[in-house]
């Protein structure tokens, strides 16, 4: 019986090749949508899981609050924390806590100057390290073991560096030179797995640091270290962070103006669903993973819909086959099976195609996601589990209907030519395409305003200027900051420099913050910590940051180097001065510093437009802190100009390599991952369109066939072929303006929840939505008026001939 259902199936497809054509294409863009947006989902949900202890893996997140008042600081938020914290954490963990087996830590990334013979490089991703980092996590060694970093000038590489630097991975025992240290390569890593929510290329012994800097390991308030730990199978993590208070108690002595807290955040929650600032790596969002896993949910259903309507609008095609099937005999419980037999066998070829599609889009996406996504992801378990369930959860529930629908016609009507749909169906088939091309406009809505505001992110006025400005990365060397000035006027005497700043950081860098105390109004000092740029004094002029009161650094004032201090703004204001010259001449201490507040520059956004201007100190650094220098430089005949940059460079610095960057380039890519957002709604909202464009065809399909002969008489009486374009269109106009209507708040409650994750946000004007469901009309229309156009024309002698 099987068989012969597949038989007529089969038959039935290859009889109407349009309407199949129509509803494969419709089921396999959905299919394949839905398959590409779960290996998106996959992988973001795969961060961090390739670790055999994921589950007993935590980090330690740290908070430091400052007031005048211990008594009255609330509880921090989520948000409040940060990952990056002090070192004596560490002894604390391993002393009072027995649930926990071991604890290791890791440093930001150095900035290191490697160099084996010829090959000379500079790296930025190598941290100091415990060697107990590797009994946390799941790392695979190519060469050397576990004891790698137990002992003082060691250096483990990834695959990635030890190629880079010896064309080959079995180089333990052999060692690379910075800057006059031989660091020993005592093991190789298989390159880090690219879900994992940080990365690295290499780690140096934390014996280097310790030996360097051992006062560290004991300050609390000192911030440079990433804590995570691995507990004993089951440990009550809850329990644990209720413990935390009291034991800090022991350690922290430093309470009586400021409070710092410390919380446990599982693995499982750092890439997805951390608030914590300070991240050692990328985070993931889980708001786009539910809109982008919603969109593919839609999209399926369009294209289940489009199905449903393409049948039904053959019902009347069918309607006497299935009268002659039921006259023999056949029963409505066959025909049902019948009809989703040919469901199923529609949604199995799209599944097929939709497989195809993958594999071949599949470059795409990776280079519009930034995500590895390999090809046999798409033959793991899961997946071939998809494709054999997909007929039948596809196909089922998008046949059911049809075939109730074909199934329980009457025989006696039908052979009698007295068969008409309900008006139940009609409606029905209305609603849907409404649903259809309420989901396209508010996507296409979307988009544009997506579109909108990476437009507004590349175009806001940040406070300072980033273009023409060329960004020299000398990793903090030694000798370039020792002999930093003549640096600065060798390349200050290119005719193509305008001006030359050196700093620690840029905007849109790394930068660290710092206590920093300031008097108050009230005469008492206040203590917070505000972010810290290290600064030379022409960093101001060569940014073009404007002065809010005060002065910036200068040579002429010789105090300036120890004591004075400028801040933003916003710095002003978390002091308790709302006009930034009320704080001029304030006494400050940071760091060792003492003196007065000289001058407030106005708050620019040195950090990405998704943040607020925070609390910045600008403080004159010393030249051993610098790593960055900065050029203003005309642009008229820019590769000369880097050509002879880079000779001056090579002249005086020939250690270092010449690395340069332009930093509105650099800045920009702050919102790529805002940019890829955009592209992949972008993308899917075409689709949408296209998809809701197939179903108003099946609609506009069923509707001519019913009203074949309405036309012929109507051109028979002398109606024109406009006049009867205009009545089969403006039915479905009428509903692309109703699925507009429904459209604008959809989408602008969408969009406005996406915007409150920036602080700089364009606002949702009205002409989105207008120009949106203009597009979606002309579409429409389109769509349609082939379809119209040729039932217009055609000759009402082969309508009419059966009357």
């Amino acid at each position: 019986m099987f068989s012969s259902y597949l038989k007529i199936a089969r038959r039935s497809i290859a009889k109407n090749k349009v309407y199949s054509m129509i509803s494969v294409i419709g089921l396999t863009i959905g299919i394949a949508c839905c398959m590409l947006i779960a290996l998106y989902v996959k992988d973001e949900w795969s961060y961090d899981r390739y670790n055999q202890h994921y589950k007993e893996i935590y980090r330690v997140l740290h908070a430091y609050q400052h007031t005048t008042d211990y008594k009255k600081i609330p509880d921090p938020s989520p948000a409040e924390f940060q990952v990056w914290g002090n070192a004596p954490v560490k002894e604390m963990l391993q002393h009072d806590f027995p649930e926990i087996t071991t604890v290791a830590q890791f440093t930001s990334p150095l900035t290191l100057l490697l160099e084996n013979g010829t090959n000379r490089y500079q790296e930025n991703r190598i941290p100091f390290a415990d060697g107990a980092l590797f009994d946390i996590f799941s790392w695979k060694f190519l060469a050397g073991d576990k004891k790698a970093l137990d002992q003082i000038n060691s250096i483990v590489l990834t695959k990635k560096l030890a190629l880079k630097y010896f064309g080959s991975t079995q180089v333990v025992g052999k060692t690379l030179i910075n800057d006059g240290l031989a660091l020993t390569v005592t093991a190789v890593l298989d390159d880090i797995p690219l879900n994992s929510h940080f990365t690295f290329d290499g780690l140096v012994s934390m014996l280097n640091f310790r030996q360097a800097r051992p006062d560290i390991f004991k300050m609390w308030g000192y911030v440079d270290f990433y804590t995570y730990f691995k507990t004993v199978p089951g440990a009550d993590i809850t329990a644990m962070n209720r413990k935390l208070p009291s034991i800090l108690k022991n350690y922290y002595t430093d309470g009586k103006d400021s409070k710092y807290s410390v919380t446990f955040e599982p693995l499982k929650d750092a890439y997805l669903f951390s608030e914590a600032g300070r991240q050692p790596g990328a985070t993931g969002s889980m708001s786009n993973i539910l809109i982008f896993s919603l969109v593919a949910v839609f999209i399926l259903f369009i294209a289940g819909i489009n199905f449903v309507n393409l049948s039904t609008a053959r019902s009347m095609e069918r309607a006497k086959e299935i009268g002659i099937r039921k006259v023999v005999g056949a029963q409505e419980r066959s025909l049902i099976f019948q009809y989703l037999t040919e469901a199923i066998l529609i949604t199995t070829i799209a599944t097929v195609f939709a497989v195809v599609i993958c594999i071949i889009t599949l470059p795409f996406v990776r280079q519009l996601t930034e995500k590895a996504l390999p090809l046999n992801l798409l033959w793991s378990g899961s997946f071939i589990i998809l494709y054999l369930l997909a007929p039948l959860l596809i196909g089922i529930p998008a046949g059911i209907y049809p075939a109730f629908v074909l199934a329980r016609f009457k025989p006696v009507q039908v052979l009698k030519g007295k068969f008409t749909s309900s008006g139940k169906g009609i409606q029905l088939r209305k609603g849907l395409v409404i649903f259809q091309f309420s989901l396209s406009i508010a996507l296409i809505a979307c988009t544009v305003i997506v579109f909108s505001q990476l437009k507004h992110l590349l175009q806001h006025n940040l406070g300072f200027s980033k273009e023409q400005l060329l960004v020299i990365d000398y990793g903090n060397d030694d000798e370039v900051n020792k002999h930093i000035d003549a640096v600065k006027q060798r390349l200050a005497a290119n005719t193509a420099v305008k001006s030359i700043a050196v700093s620690r950081a840029v905007p849109g860098d790394f930068f660290p913050n710092g206590s920093t105390g300031i008097e108050g109004a009230d005469g008492k000092e206040l203590r917070f910590d505000p972010y810290i740029y290290e600064t030379d004094e022409d960093f101001a002029s060569t940014y073009n940051i404007k002065m809010a009161a005060g002065r910036y650094y200068s040579l002429s004032y010789p105090s300036d180097m120890m004591n004075s201090l400028v801040i933003n703004e916003a710095a002003a204001k978390l002091y308790g001065y709302n006009n930034p010259q009320d704080i001029i001449g304030k006494k400050f201490e940071q760091w060792g510093r003492t003196g007065n507040v000289i001058g407030v520059v106005k708050d620019f956004n040195y950090e990405s437009l998704h943040k607020k201007i925070g609390p910045l100190v600008l403080r004159r650094g010393y030249s051993d802190a610098f790593s960055k220098i900065t050029l203003k430089i005309q642009t008229d005949n820019l590769p000369k100009s880097i050509t002879e940059l880079e000779q001056t460079w090579n002249a005086i610095a020939p250690q270092r390599p010449f690395l340069y960057s332009f930093l509105d380039q650099s800045f920009n890519k702050l919102y790529e991952k805002d940019r890829r957002f955009g592209q992949m709604f972008a993308a899917f909202g075409a689709l949408t369109i296209l998809i809701a464009c197939l179903g108003l065809l099946g609609l506009a399909t069923y509707s001519t066939e019913k009203r074949v002969k309405e036309i012929g008489v109507r051109k028979t009486l002398g109606a024109s072929t406009s006049s009867i374009i205009t009545l089969l269109s403006k039915d479905f106009i009428q509903l692309v303006l109703i699925a507009i209507l429904i459209a604008i708040p959809l989408g602008w409650f969408a969009m406005n929840k996406w915007l409150d994750s920036f602080a700089y946000r364009v606002s949702i004007e009205w002409w989105v939505f207008a120009v949106s469901g203009i597009t979606a009309l002309l579409i429409a229309i389109l769509t349609i008026g082939f379809l119209a156009m040729r039932a217009a024309r055609a000759n009402p002698v082969k309508a009419l001939r059966s009357e």
